[in-house]
């Protein structure tokens, strides 16, 4: 497994960002995709629909996307996260320290995107906050619930897939180093030009 500080051993053009919900995934992946030069496919957006339903054909947007020759996307979704891995070069496991980083990030993210009832994906916004006390489901109880699930996934998916490379980021300033250094320099030492 890579760190923050190991260098890239290719230029990657197909990528993964996993970690638990609110760590940051979409937020990294938009700009791992401007870096990369490669485009970003937000997975929530395929998978939900109107009324937070899954959409019926999330498992073909998906296979659509993995076919093209460069993306960035979330590891998220059990359905889809074999065959997203089983197309990517790159995971990059996003895995900040939860009470200090993560569970502030999903708090403030959720109590703004419901008071300004802001349209998250598909004309869905965030649900009233009385539903964290009945649905474990609620944004922020799963981020509390899920948030030791990666420890044990990624590591296994490593080995069962020598061929993906593997990043994992501890801290913000892991993030910012990675971009800066390894992710930058492989981008430059790869480029077609």
């Amino acid at each position: 497994m890579l760190t923050a500080a190991d260098q890239m051993p290719l230029r990657p053009r197909r990528i993964v960002v996993a970690g638990v919900s609110g760590v940051g995934k979409t937020t990294l992946a938009r700009r791992i995709g401007q870096i990369a030069n490669v485009p970003h496919t937000e997975i929530d957006a395929l998978f939900h629909g109107p009324n937070w339903t899954p959409r019926t054909v999330f498992l073909d947007d998906v296979a659509d996307l993995v076919a093209k020759d460069a993306w960035v996307t979330e590891w998220q979704y059990a359905a889809a996260r074999p065959l997203l891995a089983a197309h990517a070069d790159l995971l990059v496991w996003l895995d900040l320290p939860f009470w200090t980083t993560t569970f502030p990030r999903v708090l403030r993210r959720t109590v703004r995107r419901r008071l300004r009832r802001e349209e998250i994906w598909n004309g869905n916004i965030e649900p009233p906050f009385c539903r964290i006390l009945t649905d474990p489901e609620y944004i922020v109880r799963w981020a509390v619930s899920t948030r030791h699930k990666y420890r044990d996934r990624v590591p296994q998916l490593e080995a069962d897939l020598p061929c993906l490379s593997v990043v994992r980021l501890r801290s913000n300033r892991d993030v910012e180093r990675w971009m800066r250094g390894p992710l930058a320099q492989a981008v430059e030492l790869n480029s077609p030009d």
